[in-house]
């Protein structure tokens, strides 16, 4: 028989539940019965991990101290990782015995509140521990404090080896026909989440990589409601102003898009391509925010040029006639 003890308090000196479960493991022990004790104030970056373990034992202990209200955050991602990627064909058959220990108020709440997520992920439930303490020193040498965990730790054990049934729950009943699971994982896939989960650096590179991603999309999804690369084109030919007796070449550079634009104007005819030419009259570079405030006549290339938003290179008076030769209306 095995039985695994899951400890979700602080790990403060004067925490009762500390005491409970050292003598629940103690009787257990004399049993004969295989004891796995885990703190998971000690394991903050491994707790999803420690669904795999759960299916390994015949019962499991989760043990919890309410400290203001709830069950702390400890044991609510331990049970939220069980939900999520324990096998549920196994855990069907772990027992699963609370112990909530309360200097506040509210451990007989956050007992049911045990119960029942675990009922819904499956598992058994059995009679628990739970009990409001005011001075610890005082409860531990309470002899008869002492007598009570020890009958109910012997029950723990007899209910685990005499595999005791329990009537069908509200609960289970819920689960099995109403909160279906989203997304079933093999055991194996479950094991490699689970850990793909608990290591911080792959969860910031995925974060890091999902929010590229989105951004890289957005970029897209503007440039094809803008008419894609024809967007680039587009706008200097819509916006011509012939009439103007002037003839340059020019090469705009959007630097984020990787879009070079060759301009050539000679007189009234206008040609505007994509490429490059190093010995255009202006060389200018700009992003992709400011080319499009350009466009939009939300400011001048001189404008653009004079506050450092765009460089650029070559015969400057040619840069100007930028603004004369293209007339974008916000």
């Amino acid at each position: 028989m095995k039985v695994n003890i899951y400890y979700g308090g602080r790990g403060v000196v004067d925490d009762p539940t500390i005491f409970v479960v050292n003598k629940i493991q103690e009787v257990l022990d004399e049993l004969n019965v295989n004891v796995e004790r885990y703190n998971l104030y000690e394991m903050k970056n491994q707790i999803t991990t420690l669904s795999q373990t759960v299916t390994e034992a015949d019962a499991v202990v989760l043990a919890t101290t309410v400290e203001w209200i709830g069950m702390g955050g400890y044991m609510q991602t331990l049970l939220d990782a069980c939900w999520l990627y324990a096998d549920k064909g196994r855990i069907g058959d772990v027992y699963m015995f609370p112990v909530v220990m309360s200097k506040t108020y509210g451990e007989r709440e956050v007992c049911l509140s045990l119960v029942n997520s675990w009922e819904m992920i499956g598992g058994r439930t059995g009679n628990g521990i739970t009990g409001y303490v005011d001075d610890t020193t005082e409860f531990e040498f309470n002899s008869k404090c002492v007598e009570y965990i020890e009958k109910q730790t012997e029950n723990i054990y007899r209910t685990i080896s005499q595999k005791r049934i329990s009537l069908p729950s509200s609960s289970q009943t819920i689960k099995n026909n109403v909160m279906k699971d989203v997304v079933r994982f093999t055991p194996q896939e479950s094991e490699q989440l689970s850990k793909y989960v608990s290591d911080d650096t792959f969860v910031k590179t995925q974060k890091k990589d999902i929010e590229s991603l989105a951004s890289i999309y957005k970029e897209l999804l503007s440039d094809e409601e803008h008419g894609g690369d024809d967007y680039y084109i587009n706008v200097f030919k819509n916006n011509f102003r012939p009439g103007t007796a002037f003839s340059c070449t020019y090469m705009i550079i959007v630097s984020d898009k990787n879009k070079t634009i060759l301009i050539n104007v000679n007189n009234d005819i206008l040609d505007v391509e994509f490429g490059e030419n190093n010995n255009a009259d202006v060389i200018a570079k700009l992003n992709k925010a400011v080319f499009d405030d350009i466009v939009a006549g939300k400011i001048t290339f001189h404008r653009a040029f004079m506050t450092g938003d765009m460089t650029a290179k070559g015969n400057f008076r040619s840069l100007r006639m930028l603004d004369s030769l293209f007339e974008f209306a916000e």
